[in-house]
C-alpha cells in the first residue's frame, strides 16, 4: 500500500524494541496511581501478604495488585475477569503492572482479603487526587454521576465539605467493591464454545469477503 502510512508487520522481529515507559504519555493519571501506591506502608496499612514466604510458589506483590484495583476503580472495570483481561490487552495497565497479567481468582481473592484497606487506600487517593488537581483529564463516578476533579468550588475547603466529600467517597468504593463481588460471583467469562468457534468464524469472514469483493468487480 504505497503512499500511506503504514504499520509494523505483525509477524516481524524487532531488533530493538520500544520501551514500555514510551507508550505512556508523561502526564498519563496512571503514573499518579504508581506513584502514590509506591509511597504506600501497605504493611502499616494492613496488606496481607507484604512479607514474601520462604517456601511455595512466588505470590504477586500486593502493591501491584493495589494498583491493578485503584486503576478499575477510576475507570470502572467492575469485575475481576475484566481486569485480568485489561492487563493483557491494556496498555495503561501493562505499564502499571509492569507486563504483570493476575489470574481473576488471584485478584479476586485478593480483594477479599483485603478488602477494608482497599477502601481506605482508594479513599485517601481520590482525595488527595481532587487536592492537588491530579485528576485534571479524569473523573470519579460518585453517586451516579461523573464529578470533574477540577471544580472552583473545590478551592474551599471546610471541614463540613470535607466530610461530606469523603463520605461520597467512601460510598462510592464501596459500591464498587460490591458490583466487584457480584460479577465475581456470577461469573462473565466468554463460554468456551465461543471461543473455540473464532478461528472457524474468522475463516468464514474472510471467504466472504473474497466473495463479496468478486461481486463487485462485475
Amino acid at each position: 500500500m504505497k503512499r500511506f502510512v503504514e504499520g509494523l508487520d505483525r509477524g516481524q522481529s524487532t531488533l530493538f524494541p520500544a520501551s514500555l515507559d514510551d507508550y505512556v504519555a508523561e502526564d498519563n493519571p496512571v503514573r499518579a496511581v504508581d506513584v502514590f501506591v509506591d509511597g504506600l506502608d501497605l504493611d502499616k496499612l494492613g496488606f496481607v501478604g507484604v512479607q514474601p514466604l520462604d517456601i511455595g510458589r512466588p505470590s504477586y506483590h500486593p502493591g501491584v495488585m493495589l494498583k491493578l484495583y485503584i486503576y478499575g476503580y477510576l475507570n470502572r472495570v467492575p469485575s475481576s475477569r475484566r481486569l485480568e483481561r485489561e492487563c493483557q490487552r491494556n496498555i495503561e495497565m501493562i505499564w502499571l503492572t509492569g507486563q504483570l497479567a493476575p489470574d481473576f481468582k488471584t485478584i479476586a481473592d485478593f480483594r477479599k482479603d483485603n478488602g477494608k484497606a482497599i477502601r481506605e487506600v482508594c479513599r485517601e487517593f481520590v482525595a488527595l487526587c481532587r487536592k492537588l488537581d491530579l485528576l485534571v483529564a479524569a473523573s470519579v463516578a460518585i453517586d451516579g454521576s461523573k464529578f470533574k476533579a477540577v471544580n472552583a468550588r473545590d478551592k474551599n475547603f471546610t471541614e463540613a465539605k470535607m466530610k461530606r466529600r469523603l463520605e461520597r467517597i467512601d460510598e462510592s468504593i464501596a459500591r464498587y467493591l460490591s458490583q466487584l463481588e457480584t460479577a465475581d460471583r456470577h461469573g462473565d467469562a466468554v463460554p468456551e464454545a465461543k471461543v473455540a468457534k473464532l478461528k472457524g468464524k474468522i475463516e468464514k469472514l474472510k471467504e466472504e469477503i473474497v466473495r463479496l469483493n468478486a461481486i463487485m468487480r462485475r
